[in-house]
C-alpha cells in the first residue's frame, strides 16, 4: 500500500455533484482537493502536485478544454479525465487534443468513474509535473532541478522560490509574494534575497532576475 494516498483535484462548478464525487472519491482513498471554476483549477494545478485531476469541461471563469491545455503547457503532465455533457465524437476529440487521457460523458455511473480513475494510474504510475527551465528540467514531483541526466541539488527553501518563479515565468513576483507562496509567515523578506543569491551561484546569474523597483521574476538557465 502507498504511504499517503494519492492527490486528486477535481474541478465541478455543480456544488451538488461536487460535494458528491468528492466523498466518494475520499472513500476510494483519494485525498482530494475541490474547486470550483477554471482560474481556481489552473492555480491548484500549478502550486500543487497532483496524481490525477477530473476537471468538468463546461466551467465558468475558464473553459475546461482550455484549463488543460494551460496546465499542459505549463508542463503539468498528470493524467487528466474530463467530465461533459456532450458526447458528440468532435468534442471527444478535442479533449484527447487538447491534452486529456480520457473522457466521461454525463451522466455517468459512479462505478466506472472509478474504474477509468483506476486505469489511468495504472497506465501512468510515474506520471511527473515538469517546468521548463531553460536548458534544465524542474521536476515538481520529486522536487529537483535536472541539467540532463545530473541533478542539481537545491535546498528545499531555494526549490519552494525556484517552484513559484517557474510556475508562472513571465510573471514579476514581489518579495511578499514569493514569501507567501514559498514560506511560512514566520520568515522574514530577506529569506528570499538568500535564496535568490544561492539561486544564482548554483543555477547561473541569469536564472533569476531582477527587476528593480518589483521584484524578481525567472530569467534563462
Amino acid at each position: 500500500m502507498e504511504s499517503t494516498p494519492p492527490r486528486l483535484l477535481l474541478v465541478e462548478d455543480d456544488p451538488a455533484l461536487a460535494g458528491l464525487l468528492a466523498d466518494l472519491l475520499h472513500e476510494e482513498g483519494y485525498a482530494v482537493d475541490v474547486v470550483g471554476d477554471g482560474h481556481r483549477g489552473l492555480h491548484q494545478g500549478l502550486t500543487r502536485d497532483y496524481q490525477l485531476m477530473v476537471v468538468d469541461r463546461g466551467l465558468p471563469a475558464l473553459d475546461g478544454l482550455d484549463l488543460v491545455v494551460r496546465l499542459r503547457e505549463h508542463g503539468v503532465g498528470c493524467p487528466i479525465l474530463l467530465l461533459t455533457a456532450r458526447g458528440g465524437v468532435d468534442d471527444r476529440v478535442a479533449g484527447l487534443d487538447a491534452g486529456a487521457e480520457d473522457y466521461l460523458v454525463k451522466p455517468f455511473e459512479v462505478p466506472e468513474l472509478l474504474a477509468r480513475l483506476r486505469a489511468l494510474r495504472r497506465r501512468h504510475p510515474d506520471a511527473a509535473h515538469w517546468l521548463p527551465l531553460g536548458s534544465r528540467r524542474l521536476d515538481v514531483t520529486n522536487r529537483r532541478v535536472l541539467d540532463g541526466a545530473d541533478e542539481i541539488p537545491l535546498s528545499a527553501r531555494e526549490f519552494a522560490v525556484l517552484r513559484a518563479l517557474a510556475g508562472r515565468p513571465t510573471r514579476v513576483f514581489t518579495r511578499e509574494e514569493l514569501l507567501r507562496a514559498a514560506f511560512t509567515g514566520a520568515d522574514a523578506p530577506g529569506t528570499v534575497d538568500a535564496c535568490v543569491h544561492h539561486l544564482r551561484r548554483k543555477l547561473g546569474r541569469d536564472t533569476v532576475r531582477t527587476v528593480h523597483g518589483l521584484g524578481y521574476r525567472l530569467g534563462t538557465a
